[in-house]
């Protein structure tokens, strides 16, 4: 009797941690999407992502996400070296394109939005950048322009693809500045570190910076398509967090924001 009392505890005790949080559910919390929640994301989606992560937080009120903003690149090689983020948003959509290729994804690449490039400068400088647009690099005024790091940002490769197309690249590239992102490009010009910028279209209309600054929008067929995109990365803990925040970003709700924003959509 002794024995047989004994199995049907241990039976109970091996039952109980199946159901119980915190015991024997271990791994599908990890899966659940109110779990935490890492996102490296382009610093062009500052502002619009901002607001996006507070309305799913709304939503989903057991939700934490963590998002790291910087440069497209450099989060690339993080993740192939295996930086613990569950999604990745890029400012390049052949980063995410490439990592899924190398078998760091989980379904497909998704495109979110189409970037653009302005040139901008405080409503306080004399340079009127809305009148002048490309010239206004070419004042005698503007001793320091910032653009992101062509090396490693997807927008310091447009903006040098555009100075070079509308031929102004040899006379302005001395006065060059390099920011490690397209956010810490825009600081550069906000603190007066820099006289003029070229920033992420996304940024300029924000209304942190539409108060303070001015812009003129630098033509489509000066650069390369900017597609971006992004990848819920295989390593991630919490894959149905990220496909949950994945959807919310893409869902109609989403595309209105990012579009509020300045991110032209692509095609669905």
């Amino acid at each position: 009797m002794k024995i047989s009392r004994l199995h049907r505890l241990l039976a109970a005790a091996i039952l109980t941690s199946l159901f119980v949080p915190g015991l024997g559910a271990t791994e599908k919390t990890k899966s659940e999407p109110g779990a935490e929640l890492t996102v490296a994301a382009a610093a062009d989606l500052k502002f619009a992502f901002d607001d996006l992560v507070k309305e799913f937080n709304e939503k989903n009120p057991t939700a934490k996400v963590s998002i790291t903003f910087g440069s497209s690149g450099n989060f690339f090689t993080q993740i192939q070296n295996g930086a613990p983020f569950d999604l990745f948003f890029s400012a390049d959509i052949e980063y995410p394109r490439k990592l899924a290729e190398a078998g760091l994804g989980v379904d497909e690449v998704f495109p979110y939005s189409i970037g653009r490039l302005v040139i901008w400068a405080l409503k306080s400088s004399s340079v009127d950048v809305k009148k002048l647009g490309m010239k206004a690099l070419l004042e005698p005024s503007v001793h320091k322009i910032a653009i992101a790091n062509p090396n490693h940002a997807p927008y310091g490769r447009a903006a040098v693809a555009a100075l070079k197309k509308l031929q102004v690249y040899d006379q302005i590239q001395p006065k060059l500045v390099f920011g490690e992102n397209i956010a810490q490009t825009a600081q550069f010009v906000q603190s007066g570190a820099a006289d003029i910028g070229i920033l992420a279209l996304s940024l300029a209309i924000a209304p942190q910076m539409a108060e303070a600054g001015q812009y003129w929008e630098v033509p489509l067929d000066a650069y390369p398509k900017m597609e971006q995109g992004g990848l819920i990365l295989k390593s991630s803990k919490n894959i149905e967090g990220a496909r949950a925040f994945r959807d919310f970003v893409l869902n109609e709700h989403g595309r209105a924001l990012l579009k509020r924003y300045g991110f032209f959509l692509p095609e669905k």
